[in-house]
Parts: C-alpha cells; structure tokens; sequence
C-alpha cells in the first residue's frame, strides 16, 4: 500500500501555511476553517460538497474556500489524492488585500471550484518555492500576483460570501466561541438562542453548513491550532480546548486538520516545516 505523505510549512515571512498530501485516502467530514483556503488538486477525483453544492474535482481544478465556507470531500475515484494548498489568515489577506487594491477591506472569493491554467501555474510555483523554504522576494511577488488575479477575476465583497444567519443562530455561535472550554449542552444553546432543540438544529445546520456539535468541535481545533503553534503540548491544549481525553482531541484534530496535534506542534518547533 502507498505510504500516505504529508508535508507542512509555516512561512514566517508571508505569514500562511503550505500544505502538501501525497497518496491521501483519508475521507474529510463537512467542517469549516476560519482562514482562506487556496488549494489544487495535482492527481486524482474527489467528491466534494461546499455550501450545499456538490462537485467532483479532479487533476487540475482549483479550490477556493472562504472563512466558515462548510465542506467536505472524500475519494471517489478508489485511488489516492496529491494535493497542494496555502492556509491564509484573514489578517494576511487583509494586508494582501490592502496591497492589491488600496483598501483595507476583506474580500471574498466568488466561486469555490475553479479551473483555470494560469492560476495553476502561479499557485504551483508558489507552493514550490515556499516548501523550498526559499527567503527571495520572489515568493511575495508572486503570491502578490496570485491573490491580484483572484481578485480581478473572482472576488467579491466578504459581506456576499456569508449566508444570511438569524439572530438567534449568530446568539448560538458567540455563545460557543465564549465557552468553547466548558461541558456544553444542547440545552445550553437553546436557552441562549431562545430556540426549541429541533428548531436550532434545522436552523443551525441550513445557516452554516454543519451541526451545532460539529460548529463546537471546530472552534475547538481552531483555538487548539494557537495553543500549539505557541508550543502548548498536546495534552495541555486537548484540556485547555475542552475535549474530554486526548484520544478525543487527537481524533478530532486528524479529521479536520490531517495531521496529529503533535506532529502540527513541530512545525512551529522545528522552524516550520514537518514532514510525515
């Protein structure tokens, strides 16, 4: 069976991460990022769903995903997926954005499955020279291009990238962005939200792609993904987060983020990269 690779690198001067998955069978449930997503698919055919909207993205297609853009994907194909990708904070896309078009204002992206060869080819050459470690210029100049072309041809205001959400669901997600730490209940959100448990989870999951629980569990490995990048150890960030054991936290982490709380942790402890 082919080793399954993963590569990533945080590049301290462009401030993103680099990811590379080489001979993935991993299936990704529905989730979101709270960070811009700009990746393609190298080899293989992957069934993805985004927003509601289902693709088949295969050799060549390009993703694009906002903040709190729910997806998921898994392999439909019975091969294996090659795939490359840039985590951009919102902060750094704001500053890109600055760059760009003069204004500090965040943007979105209009499409989330593109195919595009110009496009392909500046974000792969990026991608290289970043898990290269490269310290040109060339790299910023680059990405500069990169994010100028989304824009011209897919951006929009970040306004029209957010489904319209119910107060009482906006009530629910700052409730869990609070607690994130503590034992949370269904119970607790509906008395937040002044929602009935039948009415919230309808509701939840038509606004923002995913669950209640998941929407937790994702704030959850978000705040996790601070801890460690400050060197929190994997159990102290599982307790700080809220997870109920280490097993529940490494599992949870794997899932969205494809790599081990410990093996994320070395990237930013071993000068940002990681390999494995």
């Amino acid at each position: 069976m082919q080793k399954e690779i993963r590569t990533i690198c945080y590049d301290d001067d462009l401030h993103l991460e680099a990811y590379r998955f080489e001979g993935i069978i991993q299936a990704f449930p529905n989730h979101f990022h709270d960070y811009y997503v700009i990746g393609f698919i190298e080899a293989g055919t992957r069934c993805l769903s985004c927003k509601n909207k289902e693709y088949t993205v295969s050799q060549g297609n390009i993703l694009l995903f906002n903040p709190n853009d729910s997806h998921s994907c898994v392999q439909c194909d019975g091969g294996t997926l090659d795939y490359r990708g840039l985590n951009i904070p919102k902060e750094t896309m704001l500053s890109l954005a600055e760059e760009v078009t003069g204004q500090r204002v965040l943007l979105g992206f209009s499409e989330n499955v593109i195919k595009n060869d110009e496009l392909n080819l500046y974000l792969r050459s990026l991608h290289q020279i970043i898990m290269d470690g490269s310290k040109e210029f060339e790299k910023e100049e680059m990405l500069l291009l990169l994010i100028s072309l989304l824009i011209g041809q897919y951006g929009q205001s970040f306004e029209n990238c957010i489904p319209e959400c119910i107060e009482e669901i906006e009530s629910a997600c700052i409730f869990m962005s609070e607690h994130f730490a503590e034992h949370i209940t269904l119970e607790n959100l509906c008395n937040c939200c002044g929602l009935s448990k039948s009415a919230l989870l309808r509701a939840f999951t038509k606004s923002k792609g995913v669950t209640p629980y998941r929407y937790l569990q994702t704030v959850r490995i978000g705040k996790a993904k601070e801890l460690l990048e400050q060197g929190v150890t994997s159990v102290d960030a599982a307790i700080q987060t809220g997870f109920s054991d280490q097993s529940h936290f490494s599992n949870f982490f794997h899932m969205f983020i494809g790599l081990s709380p410990a093996a994320y942790r070395r990237i930013f402890k071993e000068g940002g990269r990681n390999r494995g």
